[in-house]
């Protein structure tokens, strides 16, 4: 293996790691913000040493293990720690424990809910507390946080420091919250795993398209957190959601890795045991109350999607209608963008055109890609092929996905040579 390689797999080994990495030291030192600075000189460390040395068995429990070591030699010479000196010393024989994993097991688990409920505290504003849980949990740059929230990278960085400082300052403690507490935090740790989960379901940049590891630890919190909230539907909502946009995994990329749209998906390919657990937490939320919220009603449209059988039996109306009620509830430009991609389909391109023809003015969706990729697609329907052709170029400038790049490069050079 070279060396790049070996640096590529590093970087793959800390997207796996790091979250319960810095969770597991934030339990230790009760600092979240050094728990990351602990986190990140065990990468560095091993950028350095794995190289010459090889990569070890157990990654993971290496990385722990020189954090651990790090954390001891800071608090060492930190009289003012002595309380995190002495805990710290009691856990030395973990240092050279051969399989982190099997040691700590569910005591990782709850670190990582730990750590995501710390994160939204409300002490916190709402926007520092995604952008936090974001960077610490999901992994996530700056850069990847401010393209999906759609603001500049400077701001979400001093978000970041900002949390991480009131955090520190408040002695906010590394717990599970329980009763009132637990619901005021609710809503903001179901963000956080909704937002993961799409970083995982479509990349924003990078190479791959997906990230299936971000998507399977969301799934795998959100699955843990509807046994510890069991009568919020919107928990099983958003399960639900995951579930179902889980199953379609294998269909979505080729032999290759480039992406396959919807619309060209094999779908005999859907996990079917994905789908029908997809279905019965929907049904879960169901009797739960009347209530429709953001996630159970994006679990609808998944559901309408995943019952059936080819694009052309999809209930495209219906969907239609969801991202209408969706966008009563949680109005956004994203979701009037799919409301018209859904019209497209119900109704055809034109009417799709003239509901989007207002967002191409809205100074969010400036430098989201997917606005001239939608538009491209439906002045295509249309044989407008010159100014479809404009579109998927300037879509494919946006993005900073290398796949997608890829894609609508593809679709604009395939565009049939006729005039407008």
């Amino acid at each position: 293996m070279t060396e790049a390689d070996t640096h590529r797999t590093i970087e793959a080994i800390w997207r796996i790691e790091s979250a319960r990495l810095i969770a597991g030291l934030t339990r230790l030192v009760r600092d979240v913000g050094l728990a990351e600075d602990l986190a990140h000189d065990a990468l560095i460390i091993a950028m350095e040493r794995w190289p010459e040395s090889g990569i070890p068995d157990n990654p993971g429990a290496w990385l722990m293990t020189t954090a651990k070591r790090r954390a001891y030699d800071k608090l060492r010479r930190n009289q003012l720690h002595k309380r995190k000196y002495s805990e710290l010393s009691r856990e030395m024989d973990s240092y050279y424990q051969p399989d982190f994993d099997a040691k700590l097991g569910t005591e990782v688990e709850d670190d990582l809910l730990r750590l995501i409920f710390m994160t939204c505290h409300p002490i916190l504003s709402r926007e520092a507390r995604i952008a936090l849980a974001l960077r610490l949990w999901g992994g996530l740059t700056t850069v990847e946080i401010a393209r999906a929230f759609l603001i500049s990278e400077s701001t979400v960085a001093q978000r970041i420091v900002r949390a991480k400082r009131t955090l520190r300052e408040a002695q906010v403690p590394f717990d599970m919250p329980e009763g009132s507490d637990l619901e005021a935090r609710l809503a903001s740790v179901l963000e956080v795993l909704y937002l993961i989960f799409n970083e995982g379901y479509s990349a924003t940049s990078g190479e791959n398209w997906i990230r299936p590891v971000l998507c399977e630890e969301a799934l795998r919190l959100g699955r843990m957190l509807a046994e510890l909230v069991p009568k919020d539907a919107e928990v099983h909502g958003l399960v639900s959601l995951m579930e179902i946009q889980s199953s379609r995994f294998r269909a979505r990329i080729g032999a290759s890795g480039e992406p396959i749209l919807l619309q060209d998906q094999n779908r005999a390919q859907w996990d079917q045991l994905l789908i029908r657990r997809g279905l019965d937490a929907l049904e879960r939320a169901e009797r739960l109350g009347s209530v429709f919220g953001p996630y159970r009603i994006q679990a609808e449209i998944a559901a309408c999607h995943a019952k059936s059988k080819t694009v052309s039996e999809t209930n495209w109306v219906r969907i239609a209608a969801l991202y209408d009620a969706l966008g009563q509830v949680s109005p956004s430009p994203v979701v009037e963008l799919n409301r018209a991609v859904a019209l497209s389909m119900a109704f055809g391109p034109e009417i799709a055109l003239e509901v989007i023809e207002p967002l191409m003015n809205d100074a969010t969706l400036k430098d989201y890609h997917l606005l001239p990729s939608v538009r491209g697609d439906l002045l295509a329907k249309l044989g407008r092929n010159a100014e479809a052709f404009a579109e998927f170029t300037r879509a494919a400038s946006l993005t900073q996905n290398e796949r997608e790049r890829e894609l609508l490069l593809k679709r604009a050079s395939t565009l049939p040579c006729t005039s407008d």
